[in-house]
């Protein structure tokens, strides 16, 4: 049964205003109802005021919504000097407007490309943050967090992070364009403004593009706004701060503006959320309707209202933190390596999701998770059951959405001969160790992919992968085979935008020798091996803490393999330069 067609709301009317700014009179509208709370709307470059229709036919009915046309766009005045667009005029033209609309009450600002820039502008006045609820930015930075960006970068001087520059520089090659004298103001005029729409329409995908009759107008003049503004923001940078909240919207599919960008965003922004959308550089044109639930939601909670789980896993809690916003997911996280990188990423601002099939376990470490003032969540999960781990992923992607980083770590050992090792024992080892992370791997990939995030998967292997044994070869086998699926499934994803990582960790001091079967042993031989093993595991120390931190940076790295223990090196090493000796020591029986 087809779902019933969606009616488009007319575009309710305008009530025009001028409001004189900094040295111009600007054109202003207004919709709405007054007993509402007040939405003030500031568009980009080439658009003016009519982008926002979209939204306004959203919200009309519960805010009162102001526009207005930037300087030099729409119906407003258009200075004659390339320093009349200089940020401070534009965020005095912002001040006047909320003076002139709403003097009595703070506003909402929302903002998109270079009007959350200028937005930004104002937004870190301090005598004009009295005068904001709230700041929505979509696809656009303030260009002083952006040049203290690029030092931080530069200053690095690791490949990664002068590639990070480096592509955010090739996505911005249109802002040398507009640097170059008359050549952008002569492309609007042969034709460009005709056939705008249409190019939105195929490079963006977009469906209903505004047709604006000051569209050439708009385009040659707002080419100013660059001139006016790059050199001196991104060279000499200044200190930029708002206690405003700030609701951040970033589209993945941005062609101009990088996410990378705003991941130190917390040091000048601290009351911050930050949602990730699945769309280009026009998400408002693409989505009015789900951005107005966000700014609805948004809104209503800063009067008071409870806020939603997508809205609590939105928020950026500490400063710094590497990955606040993010949503990280760990299975086997009730104790060992499972907790700890839990933890770690806890530690970091991430919200997390224990699962674990012990839930009072995966509770705790939720718990534990939450006094390092993290978002967490628990879950009772067995890995080894497909259904089961579909129907994880499906209640994933209701309550959170995509996740941002999956560890698939649940595992258990075995030991024992290969002619002690029962087909049964074989289902049930890779039932957990590998099918489990095959469907992590796939499920939650595919989330990502459909959700334009450039996530991150997790498998937890282990450096068995590379020594061969008498000893214990359904686990051998359980890990090599993940080491290889890990490979394979990172050369898929390359292309998504996703990482893949495996890890690697040798001899760790935790509990899952206890619970280690030694197949082909008696109940008392097998205690005994049990105690003999976890002495040799405690002699070396190895701790899961360890692990978590090398995983962690092997994420932040996109790190192929991490290999972790000089044991874990060497086999590696070993199986790679001198496999006849791996083969050689594989004979020995170290359970006799």
């Amino acid at each position: 049964m087809n779902a019933p067609a969606r009616v488009t709301e007319p575009t309710p009317s305008a009530q025009q205003l001028r409001v004189q700014g900094d040295g111009v009179e600007l054109a202003v509208y207004r919709w709405g109802t007054s007993s509402g709370p007040t939405l003030l709307l500031v568009h980009g470059y080439p658009d003016n005021h009519e982008i926002w229709l979209p939204l306004v036919r959203e919200l009309a009915g519960e805010f009162q919504i102001i526009a207005y046309d930037v300087r030099g766009f729409g119906a407003s005045e258009i200075p004659r000097k390339r320093l009349d667009y200089h940020l401070e005029k534009l965020a005095n033209d912002l001040e006047a407007v909320i003076k002139a609309v709403s003097p009595e009450q703070p506003v909402h600002l929302v903002a998109h490309d270079w009007g959350s820039i200028q937005a930004w502008e104002a937004v870190t006045e301090p005598r004009i943050q009295p005068l904001l609820a709230s700041y929505t930015s979509i696809s656009g930075p303030c260009l002083d967090h952006v040049g203290h960006w690029m030092r931080d970068k530069l200053k690095q001087k690791s490949p990664r992070a002068w590639s990070q520059v480096a592509g955010q520089l090739l996505s911005s090659w249109y802002i040398g364009l507009f640097h170059t004298p008359l050549l952008p103001e002569l492309t609007w005029r042969l034709g460009l403004d005709r056939a705008w729409p249409q190019l939105l329409r195929k490079v963006e995908g977009l469906r209903n593009v505004p047709v604006s009759s000051s569209q050439r107008a708009d385009g040659v003049h707002g080419v100013k706004l660059y001139r006016a503004n790059f050199i001196r923001s991104l060279f000499q940078p200044r200190q930029r701060h708002t206690q405003v909240p700030v609701q951040l919207i970033v589209p993945t599919r941005d062609r101009f503006v990088r996410p990378q960008l705003f991941e130190q965003l917390a040091l000048w922004a601290p009351k911050l959320w930050r949602r990730e959308v699945n769309a280009g550089h026009w998400q408002l044109l693409a989505e009015p309707q789900q951005l107005a639930i966000w700014l609805r939601e948004f809104t209503q909670h800063l009067a008071g209202a409870e806020a939603s789980r997508a809205l609590q896993q939105a928020q950026v809690k500490a400063a710094a933190r590497a990955y606040s916003g993010k949503l990280v997911i760990v299975t086997g996280a009730g104790s060992g390596i499972g907790r700890a990188t839990l933890l770690e990423f806890a530690e970091r601002g991430a919200t997390v999701l224990a699962a674990d099939i012990n839930l009072a376990a995966a509770e705790r470490s939720a718990e534990l998770a939450r006094a390092l003032g993290s978002q967490a969540f628990s879950y009772q999960l067995d890995v080894g059951d497909s259904s089961a781990m579909a129907a994880f992923a499906d209640w994933v992607e209701g309550e959170f959405g995509s996740p941002d980083i999956v560890v698939n770590n649940a595992g258990i050992g075995m030991a024992g001969s290969m002619l002690d090792t029962t087909n049964a024992d074989w289902e049930r080892l890779l039932r957990i160790n590998l099918w489990s992370v095959i469907d992590g791997s796939r499920l939650f990939a595919q989330q990502m992919i459909k959700a334009g995030k450039r996530g991150h998967i997790v498998n937890t292997a282990s450096a068995a992968a590379f020594v061969p044994s008498r000893n214990y070869p359904a686990y051998a086998t359980s890990k090599a085979a993940v080491l290889m699926l890990s490979e394979c499934l990172r050369a898929e994803m390359a292309s998504h935008g996703i990482g893949v990582t495996a890890v690697c960790p040798g001899l760790v001091n935790t509990a899952i020798i206890q619970a280690t079967r030694f197949n082909g042993l008696t109940a008392e031989a097998e205690a005994k091996q049990q105690a003999k093993t976890q002495r040799l595991y405690s002699r070396r120390n190895l701790s899961a803490e360890t692990v978590a931190k090398k995983l962690v940076r092997g994420v932040q790295r996109n790190q192929a393999v991490v290999a972790v223990g000089a044991e874990a090196h060497l086999s590696i090493a070993q199986w790679r330069f001198a496999p006849w000796l791996s083969r050689l020591l594989a004979r020995l029986n170290l359970a006799g």
